[in-house]
């Protein structure tokens, strides 16, 4: 028994150290410094090496023999982590290889020009990705629209080599281990489905939804070139994003976010958090959250742990504030799961496996879709006059866009069909990737052109985020049927405690259950995609009717009045510059934070 504590407490502290030194260099990198990549592959080999340690999962084995009860258990959970990660030592190497590409990858995507021609000046405008991408959705010329569309597709085949280099890599490393391909081998370790068993579901979901393009093609007879890719997002709702805008300010986001999840009850639990959310040159372009400092045990002292979060807003961009709204309740959902864990071994308590991606994202979704939820808006979201979300915009939009609602999953979907087909094809080419990007995107999306979009997705490039999109999509199964256990029990989510204690009960867990093991434990059931079909498929007087029958149970509940406390220490940072703190209160940090923002805007950022 002696010895097997003894094990325990070497593996968590050499696992702890290991896992923080990566994750501090891998910071360091995305958020835009890369002369610590040398020192960040290496950090993440050794981190790798400790994995793959087929002596240490073979002592665990053994101590597994002489110990009863706890300590049994926790071995246990150490010999399903080694499980995960068991690796031929001919494969070391190639993962190596595999993650110094990806560090050249993201490296070309932090340093290269972005922007596109004016079509009238024929000049070259500086615009980032994510800025080009809102520009499309937001700008009421259609040459610039499409001047986008045009410079985001060129950016898609900036790394075609060295990608299609990258897919023969990881399904070399995957064959190894005995997986068909890279994508099997993903699904399989995180997950425990096959590919037969996800796109069984994903297509059934497809089979039931998809009535909804031939609306699509007969709404465009009234509005012409609806269905090119530049037109698509504007002409539906370019409008209601310009009208929503003054509801959303991000300069209003924190101390709105800190009082919806206080509200909740939700709270770090003593841990530190850093939120680094506007965009600039040479950063990571697309959200997360990690956590360099993972909840640990000394004895049976609980240590708290720490996370770090981002996003890409940019100031002056209409409709960008409306997307860190969405950062802070999704990866701030993410950073309160594991921060909540009390699990004695590190091991459960980070976002790699034995962790799934459809588990964790189950989590930070459900938050995001508490923002997105009318009641949440017409009580939180309010203009600069004090005037709340007026529910006449909401109602105006359900009815045009009601048309999009059926296919919400594709975005989804089709990011998981595009990876699994790439993977799956024999002697890849720069024209098979590009030819099986166009038949993803013509089969999932209603447009009347091609599009590369699929090689604009962050996720494919990252070892931890390529073939595990399918997480997305298994969570908004997952949250849709706890919303409908959440409201047939309480009759209300936003502003209810009871909420936050339910999460916070399964967040203690961190990843000691399976995703389907924990979906039966939120809402009693296994997982389906009724509630889900329920939702996306119901009439326009349903949801209106629903809509308004929430924002009626919501005024019986008192607002939130009292001072923000989340239990953490919070720092708000704009890559190595602290803007504010909430040492003195949540309520200085947020001021602090919104006068500084006002100093931002689309043109000092380019600057």
């Amino acid at each position: 028994m002696k010895k097997a504590k003894e094990y325990l407490d070497f593996l968590n502290t050499t696992y702890f150290n290991l896992h923080k030194t990566y994750e501090d260099l891998f910071w360091t990198s995305y958020m835009g410094d890369h002369s610590v990549d040398t020192q960040k592959d290496k950090a993440l080999s050794e981190r790798d090496n400790f994995k793959a340690n087929r002596e240490y999962a073979e002592v665990v084995k053994s101590l597994m023999k002489d110990t009863k009860g706890e300590l049994k258990n926790r071995l246990a959970q150490w010999l399903r982590f080694f499980n995960q990660y068991q690796t031929p030592i001919e494969a070391l190497p190639l993962k190596k290889e595999i993650d110094e590409l990806e560090t050249w990858i993201h490296k070309k995507h932090g340093e290269r020009t972005e922007g596109y021609t004016d079509p009238y000046t024929k000049k070259f405008v500086v615009a980032s990705s994510v800025q080009m991408r809102a520009i499309m959705g937001t700008n009421p010329d259609e040459k610039i629209r499409k001047a986008c569309f045009e410079a985001r597709e060129s950016l898609a085949t900036d790394v075609l080599p060295e990608y299609i280099r990258l897919v023969g890599l990881r399904n070399k490393y995957a064959k190894l281990l005995g997986y068909a391909d890279f994508y099997d081998f993903k699904l399989q370790k995180e997950d425990g489905m096959t590919k037969k068993e996800l796109f069984g579901i994903f297509d059934s979901i497809y089979q039931k939804t998809k009535y909804a393009r031939k609306d699509i093609v007969k709404l465009e007879k009234s509005m012409p070139g609806l269905r090119k890719p530049w037109n698509f997002g504007y002409m539906l709702a370019g409008d209601f994003t310009k009208e929503e805008d003054p509801y959303f300010q991000f300069d209003e986001a924190l101390i709105r976010w800190g009082k919806s999840f206080a509200a909740l009850g939700i709270d770090f639990k003593g841990g530190k958090l850093q939120l680094d959310l506007l965009d600039r040159k040479g950063k990571w372009n697309n959200g997360f959250c990690h956590w360099p400092s993972l909840v640990k045990y000394e004895g049976a002292k609980r240590i708290p742990g720490n996370s770090n979060f981002t996003c890409t807003v940019i100031m002056g961009q209409v409709g960008s504030g409306e997307t860190g709204y969405n950062t802070l309740f999704h990866e701030g959902g993410h950073a309160a799961h594991l921060l909540n864990s009390t699990q004695k071994d590190v091991c459960l308590n980070h976002e790699y496996a034995p962790m799934s991606t459809a588990l964790a994202e189950t989590h930070s979704m459900f938050l995001d879709t508490l923002f997105n939820s009318i009641e949440w808006q017409t009580r939180y979201a309010k203009n600069a006059e004090g005037q709340a979300y007026p529910f006449e915009l909401y109602e105006k939009m359900v009815k045009k866009l009601h048309v999009l609602r059926p296919l919400g999953l594709n975005g989804i979907i089709s990011v998981c069909a595009y990876e699994k087909e790439i993977y799956e094809v024999k002697n890849l080419t720069e024209e098979k990737v590009i030819a099986i990007a166009k038949k993803n995107f013509k089969k999932y999306f209603e447009r009347s052109e091609d599009s590369l979009m699929f090689l604009n997705v962050p996720h494919i490039y990252g070892w931890d985020s390529s073939g595990s999109y399918h997480g997305y999509g298994l969570a908004t199964l997952a949250l849709s049927q706890w919303r409908k256990y959440f409201y047939k029990k309480y009759g209300y989510i936003v502003d209810n405690p009871k909420i936050g204690k339910e999460m916070e009960k399964v967040w203690k867990l961190g990843s000691l259950k399976t995703f389907n093991e924990f979906v039966v434990l939120i809402s009693g059931k296994k997982l389906t995609a009724d509630a889900y079909l329920e939702n996306v498929t119901a009439s326009i007087p349903t949801i209106l009717k629903t809509a308004k029958e929430k924002i009626a149970r919501l005024k019986k509940v008192k607002e939130f009045t009292k001072k923000v406390d989340l239990k953490a220490d919070i720092h708000m940072v704009h890559g190595k510059e602290e803007i504010s703190s909430n040492k003195k209160s949540f309520e200085d940090m947020s001021e602090k934070y919104k006068k500084w923002l006002k100093t931002q805007s689309i043109e000092k950022k380019d600057k």
